[in-house]
């Protein structure tokens, strides 16, 4: 069965390349913050220098080991449901389900180990210019050379595998109980993960009022807080979808009739599935928001107090600012990995509703108004996890639980989801329907 999947990926390339793409950006982000570690360790570098660039690495690290796995599990996901097809043959064929979970994780591998190698030469460029930014601002010293070592390599191909493997098992597990004809599993270990994440998260938010406004981590507690939040709210999108779906069901559906009624329908039925756009979208909104938001209370007290920024000072907004860049780049990037291959794959889908009489601008239509209802889904639940973390800070560091902020940033942030969303979907939809009604029923999924 590796046999098999060496010659699925290199047969049919095409429906592996946004988990390529992925796992690609994720072992370049991965290795490109860990050769800081590498980096830190040099000889003759100085002890400034190396605690700004350690910082640099674990932080982002940990967050980069967080997206590679959200980002790989999600584009697998859709990878194996547009495969039920084929894997109900291969089970009419003889294949054993353990056949196909090793054929499945096979390709998993395989397409990490190209996306790692791939990423070498991304990763040491990045992490140069890096190094190079910092040495700009003086935060780190001119002599300090860089170094691309065993920490960066290590964690990048460690990570890759590990996020792989994990979400192919995940993926497959699905779609082996779908063509057995069985309901999905439950996930269990998902739901105890994003209920662990949601307390965790809750705790993050709550410690920061014990702490004092002048402490040089106060910043920390609920960044990560808010970050834990919106995990938890991406892991328990399905159910939270439905719940909305319960409440905005009837306005929707008068609001915009036919489309309306049809984007409930949907919605509903693909709840579990629409997860896999929602998870990017909700950590999107919430952790930029939180990072960008803190980082403005933080320079607007700092200015206040008529004192110049410290070199930790702007390490810090250095810091945020470099992790908020990679998390608008690779949640949105998984964003249009998700809708692209899920919109892709309702070809059959949007041929049956012409056929039973809808027309492509009322399929369209249909799409747009999905793409409206997720995007407020994911706006309110990352909203809602960023402003976790931006008034306990607020209230700490300035002594106000309302900050002296305008909506504008968020404004940004809720235009850059929403584009993303709606660009995507409808964009893919559009493509989708130029297949004859007829030929697009006929094709199997």
């Amino acid at each position: 069965m590796f046999e098999l999947a060496f010659r699925s990926v290199l047969q049919r390339p095409g429906r592996f390349v946004g988990t390529l793409l992925s796992a690609f950006l994720g072992a370049t982000i991965t290795m490109m913050f860990n050769s800081m570690h590498d980096t830190a360790a040099g000889s003759g570098v100085d002890d400034q220098s190396a605690e700004l660039l350690t910082i640099t690495g674990a932080a982002v690290g940990g967050y980069g080991t967080l997206l590679v796995f959200f980002a790989v599990a999600s584009a697998l996901t859709v990878n194996v449901r547009q495969r039920d097809e084929e894997i109900r043959l291969l089970r009419c064929t003889g294949a054993t389900p353990a056949q196909i979970k090793r054929m499945v994780v096979g390709e998993a591998v395989l397409v990490a180990v190209i996306a790692t190698l791939l990423a070498l030469a991304p990763a040491m460029l990045g992490g140069r210019a890096l190094l190079g930014q910092f040495q700009d601002n003086g935060q780190v010293a001119k002599a300090v050379d860089y170094a691309f070592g065993p920490v960066a390599i290590s964690a990048g191909i460690s990570i890759t595998l590990l996020a792989s493997v994990g979400a192919a098992f995940l993926a497959v597990r699905r779609a082996m109980t779908a063509a057995a004809g069985g309901r999905a599993p439950r996930h269990r270990l998902r739901n105890l993960g994003g209920a662990l994440a949601f307390v965790a998260g809750l705790g993050g938010v709550s410690v920061t009022f014990t702490m004092e406004k002048t402490e040089p981590t106060l910043m920390a507690a609920p960044a990560y807080g808010a970050i834990l939040l919106s995990v938890g709210f991406a892991t328990f999108s399905p159910m939270l979808l439905r719940v909305l779906l319960g409440w905005l069901a009837r306005p929707i559906e008068l609001l915009t009739g036919a489309a309306g009624y049809l984007t409930v329908h949907n919605l509903r039925e693909r709840a579990t599935q629409l997860s896999g756009v929602l998870m990017p979208l909700i950590l999107f909104i919430g952790m930029a928001t939180a990072t960008l938001y803190m980082q403005d209370i933080e320079s607007a007290a700092v200015r206040a107090s008529g004192a110049a920024k410290s070199v930790e000072d702007k390490n810090l907004e250095s810091l945020n600012f470099v992790i908020v860049g990679i998390i608008v780049a690779f949640a949105c990037i998984m964003l249009i990995n998700s809708l692209y291959a899920a919109t892709s794959y309702r070809r059959r889908e949007f041929g049956g509703q012409r056929l039973a009489g809808a027309t492509p601008r009322q399929v369209l239509a249909m799409v747009t108004v999905e793409g409206l209802v997720l995007t407020a889904t994911g706006l309110f639940f990352g909203t809602l996890a960023g402003v976790a973390g931006i008034i306990p800070f607020s209230a700490v560091r300035t002594d106000t639980f309302l900050p002296d902020v305008g909506p504008a940033m968020w404004l940004g942030i809720a235009a850059v989801g929403a584009l993303a969303t709606l660009i995507t979907s409808v964009g893919t939809a559009r493509r989708a329907l130029r297949t004859p009604a007829v030929s697009a029923v006929a094709v199997t999924a």
